[in-house]
């Protein structure tokens, strides 16, 4: 038997040590660090337990039969995240590449179908350099077999992807399926096509940071949620996010203890909105006067950031908050920031988490760059997202809610549960000046007239309380009172039921 222990733990260590110390090294020079040592960092200390250690490929050709290394470049297994059950995945770049083969798959999928059996969150670490080219359409399968479990799992258990370094060709249509993705600076990159092909093919010369890196797809394309500056920082911030997520969708979000009380009052939001209705103010600190200690995790915070998205806790839950930022495009919803918030809310809808609105938009963005990009399709996502969520809605708006944006941000009509509006909120078709100007056309050039008509089409509907004589608005709330009103309406929200009509699927304006 000691001799049977003594071979089991030499294979243990030969597969713990990858593609060789030589290669740890080069990532480590790179400051990356190995598979490994990331899954120890993202998981709480002692509790992973891995699976297919010894597992190698089975190809033969192009002289792949004399080059196995147990685990075949990705360590598979779960543990936990301050004690919660988590599946991970993590590819492993110092064994070939951290290329994906038929058995490299296989690995990747079992995590993913334990993962929706038993309702846990399922995160991948990719650093791969793509299919390995030895194993040919057999590699090429094994993606679209994880693509699938991509697919079913979507809306069953949160799934979130970490790029800590290539991720190319068809490796990244997996991540682009999850919830989120988070990059590293400098360090990660992801395309369909990297820059020789580009440069072949358009004859753009770019580089690979400038095609596909963390920045460009944080800030420009909105394909990553984040870009951190190192390893260790992402998954540190990923175990931040992973706090506030339920573990499926048959489960609730979390609940932390926390002592800041439900009634807590902030005076200064009374004097949060300017007295010039053209001025802007900083919409997230609303948000951090309104949430539990100040804890928010904003998503994509260098991407449309006309719109805020991020979790914080109200009572010690999860809470998703969507708001306009005036100081963006005044708080215009454009095509990015409709896509944005649409999948934000679809988010959490799929996993029972409230939602709260914070409302100031003066309408959708105009221009042709707009309306040739598809903004009707487009902010019709984020229309057909409150309309179809059926979690607990709390919408508050601060001040100006004009025209079709008014309806889409959460507003009653949309099954807003319960809506709220500041004194100052003006709610109106649009702006009391474009109003007048439309309405009482022939009265123009007497600018006398004209500032009398707006001063009165502002008094009649440009505040809340039209709205609220309809019911709209279920009632006008002081701005230092928000957080104990938003948490006595979450509160009574907690047991809410609602269903949809039963359909296979929607059809979302895509």
């Amino acid at each position: 038997m000691q001799e049977i222990l003594a071979k089991l733990e030499a294979k243990r260590a030969a597969a713990r040590l990858g593609g060789g110390e030589r290669r740890i090294a080069a990532q480590h020079s790179k400051g990356k660090l190995a598979a490994r040592e990331r899954i120890d960092v993202l998981l709480d200390e002692g509790s992973f337990e891995e699976w297919d250690m010894f597992v190698e490929h089975r190809c033969i050709d192009f002289g792949m039969d004399a080059q196995k290394v147990p685990g075949d470049g990705v360590v598979i297994g779960h543990g936990t995240i301050n004690g919660r059950l988590v599946f991970v995945f993590s590819q492993d770049f110092t064994v070939f590449g951290g290329s994906l083969s038929e058995a490299h798959a296989e690995k990747i999928c079992k995590v993913m179908d334990q993962a929706m059996k038993v309702g846990a969150p399922v995160i991948g670490l990719n650093d791969s350099g793509g299919a390995r080219i030895q194993e040919g359409v057999a590699s090429l399968g094994g993606y679209a077999e994880v693509f699938q479990r991509n697919v079913l799992a979507s809306g069953v258990v949160p799934q979130i992807s970490l790029i800590m370094g290539p991720c190319a060709g068809g490796a990244v249509y997996s991540p682009a399926m999850t919830d989120f993705i988070f990059m590293v600076k400098d360090s990660s990159y992801m395309f369909v096509t990297g820059p020789d092909v580009v440069k072949t093919v358009t004859h753009e010369v770019v580089t690979a940071e400038e095609l596909g890196g963390a920045v460009t797809h944080s800030h420009k394309s909105g394909v990553a949620d984040m870009a951190f500056e190192n390893d260790i920082e992402t998954l540190l911030q990923t175990r931040r996010l992973f706090d506030f997520l339920p573990l499926s969708n048959r489960e609730q979000p979390p609940v932390r203890p926390t002592p800041d009380p439900a009634n807590r009052e902030e005076m200064s939001l009374d004097t949060l909105i300017p007295a010039n209705p053209n001025k802007p103010y900083d919409m997230k600190e609303l948000i951090l006067k309104v949430v539990d200690e100040g804890d928010f995790f904003e998503l994509q915070p260098d991407y449309a950031k006309n719109i805020i998205t991020g979790f914080g806790r109200m009572q010690g839950a999860t809470v998703g908050f969507v708001a306009n930022q005036p100081m963006v495009l005044a708080g215009c919803l454009d095509i990015q920031s409709s896509i944005k918030a649409a999948r934000f809310v679809r988010f959490c809808d799929a996993f029972n988490i409230p939602i709260v609105t914070f409302v100031d938009v003066p309408g959708f963005l105009p221009g042709t760059a707009q309306e040739y990009g598809g903004i009707i399709k487009h902010g019709a996502k984020l229309l057909f997202a409150y309309a179809e969520a059926t979690v607990p809605k709390v919408t508050v708006i601060t001040r100006k809610a004009y025209g079709g944006a008014y309806d889409v941000m959460a507003s009653k009509h949309l099954r807003g549960d319960v809506n709220y509006a500041w004194p100052s909120a003006e709610i109106a078709v649009m702006g009391p000046k474009g109003a007048v100007e439309i309405i009482f056309r022939q009265d123009i050039g007497d600018q006398a007239k004209i500032e009398a008509r707006t001063e009165e089409y502002r008094q009649k509907f440009a505040n809340p309380f039209v709205a609220a004589s309809r019911g709209y608005i279920d009632d006008i709330i002081r701005p230092h009172g928000t957080r104990r009103r938003l948490c006595k309406a979450l509160a009574m929200l907690k047991n809410k039921n609602l269903q949809n009509p039963w359909k296979k699927h929607d059809n979302l304006p895509l």
